[in-house]
């Protein structure tokens, strides 16, 4: 067999060009096998392999001359395409960023998470209604308390932008030292204080938050009922309850309680990071150690916002840490490890952060109580605010359905603001339900009653047979009980609970519903039915209204955007000086005055000494305190000594009087 120059076979070369010779007669061409390849089966093969063959031809490289047209006879023809596959469809494209980005919110916005924000948002707005009607000139239920917590988060937040060291020494109460830490300070709210300055601003702050803190409580009573194992429906039942009890309507100007949502939403940050839920039990595939440390974060910055209602939560978590730490080492002294070491780890890191949290703010509640010893509560005070048994079935004048309907119930309580504690006739039919048909196990329903029943019973204070064996004891010996002063405050837990029980004959009951539907024809529940499973959830949003008063702020004196303090405002009382923290806002000069849960024995003193001012007494005695200023208000001293006084001539008292919008002021 004879070869060619470049050593290659003849036969194969003959074989290759009969082989094109063939084709080109198939395809009605004549073909030149040292030419160009010109069918269309050539074409398809150059574009599909990406060679260009003429730039090859035009630098000399052509198929029948020299060593490299013989290589390039010697290789292996690329494999042909199938020409049918011309009049296939085209494959679906690829999408681009922009498509899988869109694709990626739109799985977003239909999370169940997503609509359960977005539901509570909603609920909030129409619930508080009309909190954000007038945002800027009105504060839900009365100006009093709202004022100072306006005050306290506008405080809060010029204190971090000036001075954090001086947090705790406010510019109220003056010359009164940790005056801040008087009531619970809302610091966990301190970051909202940095935006905006002066009344309008805090007036706003404060409807912005409490509208936000009630969507945080019904999102995280609704997060933890379904992380314990309870349907949707279910939990947003337990949300709304916990959230719109018609006892926490008397509530409406304490934000400080209103903001609890922090506390469900920690536990079901805490139970899922630990893979438990109370329908399933324990799941280790399911432990999430970062779902345990934002847990304990959310417990620490709820009991940021105060020991009002904080302290109970602390000791609530307190117990929950103990029973795990038990188990955990029962069950590692049988060769187990339930909890994992680095969840292990996260608990006891995220609980001494908490610890250390309530630490820090103790400090200044225990200066305060060493400096005043008349803020020391007893249990004569928690007497005053115990409620009795008639208290759980009592609504406060704000509930739109049972408001009137109580009235004279009402009036049989000594303390009706703090003694009207009805959940919700609703949540206690459902609660009740929840007792025979649910999906807890009967054990878990047993535990929840046993919760109900306690937590009852200690909202009672001194009410059941005196507290000797239930609220004296921890009021004896738990550190920091001495310092809550309304035991029905206790309802919160109250109300989670039936909550939760509630939560679990509505799941059953929209379990049931499915179940019947799978025996239908179409496999789709009836529109009947499926008003059966939303009538709870509607019936708790309707006994949830409300006719809660937004009265309007009074107006800033003109005399409080010039004045320089130490200042006394007059007339001075209680729930006087809360809109005067309110007006201090444009600069947070320093001010004598200050309301809050007691008064200090030195704002007693300047309140009797003054009540003849302008005279001698009084302007010598504000002198030794340092006071500069004197604003006395005309239009609140209608029927006071004032009204007289305010006139009198001054000249022998070496100070000076001058008339500032709706003010006198007077410079010592």
């Amino acid at each position: 067999m004879a070869t060619d120059r470049a050593g290659t076979p003849t036969a194969v070369a003959a074989d290759q060009g009969t082989t094109i010779a063939v084709a080109a007669d198939q395809a009605g061409t004549t073909i030149d096998p040292a030419a160009k390849p010109r069918t269309w089966k050539d074409r398809l093969r150059r574009s599909r392999a990406g060679k260009d063959e003429a730039g090859k031809d035009e630098a000399g490289k052509s198929r029948g001359d020299g060593p490299a047209g013989g290589e390039a006879e010697q290789q292996e023809p690329a494999a042909e395409a199938d020409p049918w596959t011309s009049f296939a469809p085209a494959p679906e494209p690829v999408p681009g960023r922009p498509v899988r980005a869109a694709h990626a919110t739109g799985r977003f916005l239909v999370h169940e998470w997503t609509l359960a924000v977005l539901g509570s948002l909603t609920l909030a707005v129409g619930m508080t209604w009309p909190t954000l009607r007038y945002p800027l000139y009105t504060l839900p239920q009365d100006y009093w308390d709202p004022s100072l917590q306006a005050w306290q988060m506008a405080w809060s937040g010029h204190a971090l932008r000036t001075d954090p060291g001086q947090l705790f020494q406010s510019n109220t109460f003056f010359p009164e030292p940790w005056s801040f830490a008087f009531s619970d300070m809302l610091l966990g709210y301190a970051p909202v204080g940095l935006l905006g300055t002066g009344p309008d601003a805090a007036v706003l702050r404060y409807n912005i938050m409490f509208v936000l803190a009630h969507a945080m409580a019904t999102f995280g009573a609704y997060v933890l009922a379904r992380q314990l194992g309870a349907g949707r429906i279910g939990s947003a039942v337990a949300g709304v309850s916990y959230t719109y009890a018609p006892w926490l309507l008397a509530q409406a100007g304490h934000l400080h309680i209103v903001s609890n949502g922090g506390i469900p939403l920690a536990l079901a940050m805490l139970a899922r990071g630990h893979g438990w839920s109370l329908r399933h039990g324990y799941r280790p595939e399911r432990r999430r150690v970062g779902w345990a440390y934002a847990g304990w974060a959310v417990a620490a910055w709820q009991l940021s916002l105060g020991f009002g209602i904080g302290l109970v939560f602390a000791y609530v978590l307190a117990v929950i840490l103990l029973v795990s730490a038990v188990v955990w080492f029962w069950r590692r002294r049988q060769g187990r490890r339930p909890f994992g070491r680095r969840l292990f780890v996260a608990d006891l890191v995220g609980g001494l952060l908490f610890a250390a949290v309530g630490a820090l703010l103790a400090v200044p509640y225990f200066k305060v109580a060493e400096l005043h010893p008349n803020a020391e509560r007893t249990i004569g005070d928690i007497g005053v605010y115990s409620p009795p048994a008639s208290g759980f079935f009592t609504a406060p004048g704000e509930s739109w359905i049972w408001g009137g309907l109580h009235e004279g119930a009402r009036a049989a309580l000594p303390w009706h603001p703090e003694m009207t504690l009805l959940p919700g006739f609703v949540l206690y039919a459902l609660a009740a339900g929840g007792l025979f048909f649910s999906v807890w196990r009967l054990r878990h329903r047993l535990f929840m009653l046993a919760g109900v029943l306690v937590t009852m019973v200690l909202a009672m204070g001194t009410r059941f047979f005196d507290g000797t064996f239930t609220y004296a004891p921890l009021f004896d010996h738990l550190p920091g009980f001495n310092g809550l002063r309304t035991p029905g405050r206790m309802m919160l837990w109250t109300t989670l609970l039936l909550g939760l029980l509630a939560a679990g004959a509505v799941s059953a009951l929209a379990q049931r519903v499915r179940e019947l539907s799978t025996e239908r024809v179409s496999s789709r529940p009836s529109p009947w039915l499926r008003v059966a499973t939303l009538l709870p959830l509607l019936l708790v949003v309707v006994e949830g209204l409300n006719t809660t008063p937004h009265p309007v702020v009074p107006e800033q004196p003109a005399a409080m955007r010039t004045v320089d303090g130490p200042l006394l405002v007059l007339p001075s009382s209680q729930n006087q000086d809360q809109p005067v923290m309110l007006w201090s806002t444009s600069r947070f000069q320093q001010v004598v005055n200050g309301g809050s849960g007691f008064t200090p024995k030195q704002l007693d003193d300047v309140r009797r000494v003054t009540a003849a001012f302008p005279d001698q007494t009084s302007v010598d005695y504000l002198r030794t305190l340092g006071v500069r200023n004197v604003v006395v208000l005309r239009d609140q001293i209608v029927g006071t000594p004032w009204e007289v006084t305010v006139d009198a001539p001054v000249e022998q008292l070496g100070i000076t009087r001058q008339q500032v919008g709706n003010a006198v002021v007077f410079r010592l």
